[in-house]
């Protein structure tokens, strides 16, 4: 093993609250320093050194994912209008193209699409390749054509920073306007005039908090701000209604909603606040118009309403009532409204879902709507049903996503009428792939408090069967991956991967924890995981890996974990709670500097996360809190009551905006200073940020020298 890296230690005092916190290497966030980049480069070098001997098991598992794969693929095409949008990818390419082809009247079944030929009239808008050409890294966070499909609005960025320039391309074979708009946050919203566009840009903390409005064939320095946010704590996004009547501004913080709205036919006029902001209380809208023409705006709020409720009013009166009323246990996530059909998304016993309900003949005005509407199903659980791409308004189908942890992505149709469902396409996995080689099911483990928490699992069949009643069983103890997330009520849904197939397929169990701080369980799930209730998220984990090795499906010496970002935090905290419960752990861009981050307001997100994490500027008790479990303020040495840690694969991104690139870096330099004989890793991307690498085939090679990582580490055969 080749010596790890070492960067001079350079003492930094940190003081609050009368608490001082010896940082050693503070100065590591010093981006343009030289001595920081090479110290960087030498983590990459001793990462490339160190695991020079997985490179044949990596160099396998890329090509068995690659193989899995219809590398030649088309989506299915999605209707806006009088065209079918879609996508293309070809072998050898690591873009995808977008595509249109014009609809046949009113005929709602896609274009059956052949990946090797193009259809009659079919136009690329835009070949991502092309566009990545003498670029490291590409993400296009802006792609909206105008509303008479003769202009698109593309925006790249090439650094991985998420501040893109966008240029408009007319798609007429006319000449395009020659400006370009430079940092440009995610999205746009086209008038209906498709003269003028609507976007966000983000201040020096990269903190979304202005609206402008461009006029197509002006210079930029004309645009107009139209709407800024002066709180710190709120962020502000563009949108358009489905029904193509309003433009929206979405504003909010973690915990509170407002939102404003223009007429889509009126983009000079000033913009009117639908329901003004008040603490606590958070609200999603849609537009529609009821079978009268009458125009109304549906709110999903949760005022008054732990697991949400849906609100209606007339437009112009703002009248409110509620129309599906709250059910505890059940979370109402969103209503998507069409003109014949609502599509509410919600979360039951812990899995996505989506609900159909016909409003052909509804009375806004007085029909309650709470026990109405048909669930779309799945039959291979635990499952996961989302909404599908709908651009149109006015549709005879909703089209839905199906998946599970064996079942591959299926796309379906629901006719609103008949209530038939349509087969679109099924993910195709090459290879011979049969989902009843695999068993997937849900394990309910009981955390310290009492509270079940869900985990969902996969493996081949023979290595977990079916017991007597119905349950997973264990035969004999098998090396386990296990995965965890847990924050910002985001939900780890079971969901299909054939990469996933190169660890399950060797014999390792895959096993997702839906801890608390995550939403799979409502809001209250998501409540008692944050705050000063944050160390619940890690003790639930811990739970769940002693349930593991206690119930025999694997050994401490068979167990290794897995998560990114406020996942990676995850890591880092259980990590310094139970090394000795875990064989390797991977963090990826992981949130681990915790208490020194969210004390400086001047880094990106600090001051939107303090709802999320608490202030530990302000506030004594948030301050206590976090020192308590911030990964890189609790490594210990090595000692009797301290077992060694478990190998670590840390990953980051050097124009990570949201993850400093530091964060990761200071904690293995410290991690190796506290425990000099364990074995811990740094892949440091030099031009990425947050999502690691932009290209498929890239990607798929990180991800084959994680789980090569993974499969040496628990002592799997190649």
């Amino acid at each position: 093993m080749p010596s790890a890296p070492r960067p001079p230690a350079r003492p930094t005092e940190i003081t609050r609250h009368g608490h001082t916190r010896v940082d050693p290497y503070f100065w590591l966030r010093e981006r343009d320093n030289p001595e920081v980049l090479e110290h960087l480069a030498a983590e990459n070098g001793y990462l490339e050194e160190a695991l020079a001997p997985l490179n044949p098991l990596t160099e396998t598992l890329f090509n068995e994912m690659k193989a899995r794969i219809e590398e030649t693929d088309t989506s299915v095409p999605v209707r806006r209008g009088q065209w079918w949008y879609f996508e293309r990818t070809r072998e050898g390419l690591s873009y995808p193209l977008s595509c249109r082809v014009r609809a046949l009247g009113d005929d709602w079944t896609p274009p059956v699409i052949h990946p090797e030929e193009s259809l009659e009239g079919e136009v690329v808008l835009l070949d991502e390749n092309l566009e990545a050409e003498g670029h490291d890294f590409l993400s296009v966070g802006v792609f909206a054509v105008s509303p008479n499909d003769e202009m698109l609005a593309v925006g790249v960025d090439f650094d991985g920073n998420e501040r893109h320039r966008v240029d408009f391309r007319s798609l007429i074979g006319t000449d395009s306007p020659r400006e370009v708009l430079d940092d440009v946050y995610y999205g746009v919203a086209w008038a209906n005039d498709s003269r003028h566009v609507f976007y966000t840009r983000v201040d020096d903390a990269m903190r979304p908090y202005q609206v402008w409005r461009h006029e197509i064939g002006t210079a930029p320095e004309a645009d107009v701000l139209v709407f800024e946010e002066s709180d710190a704590q709120f962020t502000v996004s563009i949108g358009r209604s489905r029904d193509d009547e309003v433009l929206v501004i979405a504003v909010g913080s973690s915990t509170t909603s407002e939102y404003w709205w223009l007429d889509a036919n009126r983009p000079l006029v000033d913009w009117a606040v639908v329901e003004p902001r008040r603490e606590g209380v958070e609200y999603s809208l849609e537009h529609t118009r009821d079978r009268n023409g009458l125009a109304w705006w549906l709110m999903v709020t949760n005022d008054d309403a732990t697991d949400f409720r849906l609100r209606v009013s007339p437009r112009d009166t703002l009248e409110w009532r509620d129309i599906i009323s709250h059910r505890p246990g059940v979370r109402l996530e969103a209503v998507d409204a069409f003109s014949r059909t609502w599509a509410v998304s919600e979360r039951r016993d812990g899995s996505a879902a989506v609900r159909l309900i016909p409003i052909r003949d509804v009375d806004l005005l007085h029909d309650d709507l709470t026990d109405s509407g048909t669930l779309v199903g799945s039959d291979s659980g635990p499952t996961t049903v989302v909404l599908g791409g709908n651009a149109t308004f006015d549709t005879p189908m909703i089209r839905v996503v199906t998946t599970s942890l064996r079942q591959p992505r299926r796309v379906l149709d629901v006719d609103i009428e008949t209530g038939a469902t349509h087969l679109r396409k099924e993910q195709r996995v090459l290879g011979g792939y049969n989902a009843e080689d695999y068993v997937t099911g849900r394990v309910w483990v009981t955390a310290s408090d009492g509270v079940r928490i869900p985990v969902s699992v996969l493996a081949r069949r023979g290595v977990l069967v079916l017991g007597d009643h119905g349950e997973l069983v264990a035969p004999a103890p098998a090396p386990t991956l296990l995965y965890g997330y847990g924050a910002y009520e985001i939900s780890i849904d079971p969901a299909f991967s054939s990469l996933r197939l190169s660890l399950v397929d060797r014999g390792v169990i895959f096993a997702i924890a839906h801890v608390r701080g995550g939403g799979e369980m409502g809001r209250s799930w998501y409540e008692m995981g944050r705050l000063a209730q944050k160390p619940t998220t890690f003790s639930d984990f811990v739970r769940v890996a002693e349930h593991l090795v206690e119930s025999g499906w694997t050994t401490t010496g068979q167990l290794a974990a897995r998560g990114g970002s406020a996942g990676g935090l995850l890591m880092g905290a259980v990590m310094n709670l139970a090394p000795e419960l875990f064989r390797a752990v991977v963090a990826e861009v992981p949130f681990v500097d915790v208490v020194t981050t969210m004390l400086d307001s001047s880094l990106p997100l600090t001051v939107g996360e303090w709802e999320e994490w608490g202030n530990p500027d302000a506030d004594p008790l948030a301050y206590r809190t976090m020192v308590s479990y911030s990964p890189y303020d609790n490594l210990r040495p090595q000692s009797d009551s301290v077992p060694r840690y478990p190998r670590l694969f840390a990953t980051g991104g050097l124009n990570d905006s949201r993850v400093g690139f530091w964060e990761p870096t200071k904690w293995v330099a410290k991690l190796r200073d506290v425990q000099p004989s364990v074995e811990a890793f740094l892949k440091m991307e030099m031009g990425a940020g947050h999502g690691g690498a932009s290209g498929r085939y890239d990607a798929w090679r990180d991800e084959a020298q994680v789980l090569a990582f993974i499969l040496d580490s628990l002592n799997v055969k190649r």
